[in-house]
């Protein structure tokens, strides 16, 4: 069994900036706004919804193959991709782009100023589903508008299960649009302020959303994670941690955790488990491809947790 894991791949430059946005930024001025910040410290690293949630899904010996498009700087990340045995088939080079890029600068108070670059993966519209290469699920990610349109239909068209996981990229389609998307999926997945949003511009309440997919799966951050199924939900307890180092790209692992959990028909509440646990372990990491286990690991974690096996 295969999944398709359609979506960004995207290279993430951080930087810390060693005081408050507050002191750079004059409220009465910001119509004449010229600020530069200090930025002593700067990381770059590889990211996308759809390389996060391929690298994850790989360390627990999943099958997920991403498709997304990516620029003529992109070797880099390539080369990671063949290092940790990450498919490759159904990525395309749009040569006269960048791959995707995301400028964050976090403050002293946690505060962010991000710009993004969306480069290729404006042109993902232009690589097809493929139907006859053994796909069995697949998930829609944050990716261009377009792309995200057509991946969903043709996915629909093969008869292809797949899940709708719009992230940030929910605001970009009104209200028809996202009730498409629900029915044309088998699974939605959105964290809690997405659901909000989700339920705002669809007028369907979480039960109603529900009732139109096999699966409802709303992330809670710290307090969690609920899972709707046949006409009930589960609440999923987050994993405690104490050395948390990095959010970004907890939801990306959690997706793959769903993934694995549907692929090898888990029930949903050891599969909302794995998910947990995978995010637990990524939050403990700078970066969203950094973290490292193998699978007996993994399993070995998982027990110790939870008191059971899968």
């Amino acid at each position: 069994m295969t999944a398709l894991i359609c979506g960004s791949f995207a290279y993430d430059n951080i930087m810390s900036f060693q005081d408050q946005f507050k002191n750079h930024i004059l409220p009465d001025k910001v119509h004449i706004l010229n600020v530069c910040f200090l930025v002593p410290a700067m990381r770059k690293e590889f990211g996308g919804c759809a390389g996060n949630i391929a690298y994850n899904l790989h360390l627990l010996g999943g099958d997920g193959k991403p498709m997304g498009t990516v620029g003529s700087d992109f070797a880099p990340y390539a080369e990671w991709m063949d290092k940790v045995s990450i498919s490759q088939d159904y990525l395309k080079v749009v040569e006269h782009a960048y791959t995707a890029q995301a400028f964050i600068t976090t403050d002293l108070d946690d505060n962010q100023i991000t710009a993004f670059h969306p480069g290729a993966m404006d042109f993902a519209h232009t690589q097809t589903i493929p139907t006859d290469a053994g796909i069995s699920l697949g998930l829609i990610s944050p990716d261009g508008r377009a792309a995200m349109l057509e991946h969903a239909q043709q996915f629909s068209a093969a008869k292809i299960p797949f899940i709708f996981d719009p992230g940030q990229g929910l605001p970009m389609f009104d209200g028809a649009e996202l009730k498409r998307f629900i029915d044309q999926a088998s699974y939605v997945t959105v964290n809690d302020y997405e659901a909000q949003l989700l339920q705002d511009r669809t007028g369907l309440t979480e039960q109603q959303i529900s009732e139109r997919v096999e699966a409802l799966i709303i992330t809670q951050g710290a307090q969690g994670s609920k899972i709707y199924h046949q006409g009930s939900h589960m609440h999923i307890p987050a994993i405690a941690v104490t050395d948390i180092k990095d959010p970004t790209g907890c939801g990306d692992a959690y997706r793959a955790g769903l993934i694995y959990g549907i692929m090898h028909q888990l029930d949903w509440l050891t599969t909302g488990q794995i998910a947990s646990l995978l995010g637990a372990i990524k939050i403990q990491h700078h970066g969203t491809q950094n973290h490292h286990f193998t699978r007996d690991q993994f399993k070995h974690q998982f027990e110790a947790a939870y008191g059971k096996t899968f």
